[in-house]
């Protein structure tokens, strides 16, 4: 056997290594997620749901759907708590509310690409230092919540709050919209949609975002728009996150002011909020 046959047989052996390597792996990853679900849910985390307002109205079907996601991504995702003990109310909570989202989407599993969220007990202030001139200057802001492709940020003061009543906000929506917006790699408002429906979605979101920053620019007859907020006015990514919290949390007066923005986020969401929460 010549040197480059032998060199040849050696790679060809260390690939078929690696090959055999990778499917062990995903036989192995597949049998532990086959044990989480097959794991029963239980009555205390059933509990916590049966407290929010958009449990109670689902189908039996889209129940056990979201009870066996919430196992899966509580099980798959690292949480970590930063001064605060993290509990299985936390979890449950988090996991039913980012699995809602995406509850009618065709997903093996919810947020594959997301491995850990964060849990605060209350609002944490960052440092935000910025340049101007060769000038640095630094200031410390406070955040509810933030999304960063794998890894999200959430404040439990607010998210069990919020949770548990409707209130035109919800932290943990609001986080995991950004994490959808981000799944086309992108974070610009426009999350995975078919291209067929990519013209209209823009034409819709994008009229009301451009006439809501006009509105906030000017700072008066605010209208319909209160219900939006000047919050959503920051870019075209945070009009999609408060307008998902808004289709959640408010979606009758998102329908009757908004009707187009309401359809768009009801046809890709795939879920009509105002009967989840009636």
């Amino acid at each position: 056997m010549n040197y480059y046959s032998a060199l040849l047989l050696f790679f060809s052996g260390f690939f078929l290594l690696i090959i055999i390597i990778y499917f062990l792996m995903k036989i192995r990853e597949e049998k532990r997620l086959q044990k989480i679900l097959s794991t029963p849910f239980k009555e205390e985390y059933r509990e916590y749901l049966k407290s929010t307002p958009h449990y109670k109205n689902l189908s039996k079907e889209d129940k056990e759907k979201i009870e066996r996601s919430i196992l899966l991504f509580s099980n798959t995702k690292e949480f970590i708590g930063v001064g605060v003990e993290v509990t299985h109310e936390m979890k449950v909570i988090i996991a039913f509310y980012a699995c809602l989202l995406l509850l009618h989407k065709t997903t093996t599993n919810c947020y594959d690409n997301l491995k850990t969220i964060i849990i605060y007990p209350s609002a944490v202030a960052f440092d935000n230092i910025q340049a101007s001139n060769g000038i640095y200057t630094k200031e410390k802001f406070l955040i509810d919540g933030q999304a960063a492709n794998d890894t999200v940020i959430i404040i439990w003061h607010d998210a069990k709050k919020e949770a548990y009543h409707l209130r035109h906000d919800n932290v943990i929506v609001h986080e995991f919209a950004h994490e959808i917006d981000f799944m086309d790699g992108e974070i610009d408002g426009v999350p995975p949609i078919e291209r067929s429906k990519y013209d209209e979605w823009t034409r819709v979101l994008f009229s009301d975002y451009k006439k809501l920053s006009d509105v906030v620019l000017k700072n008066r007859e605010w209208g319909k728009y209160k219900l939006l907020g000047a919050y959503a006015s920051t870019n075209e990514a945070e009009f999609f996150a408060v307008t998902t919290e808004r289709f959640f949390e408010s979606p009758k007066s998102l329908k009757k002011h908004f009707p187009e923005l309401y359809n768009e986020l009801k046809d890709f969401y795939n879920i009509d909020t105002v009967d989840l929460v009636s």
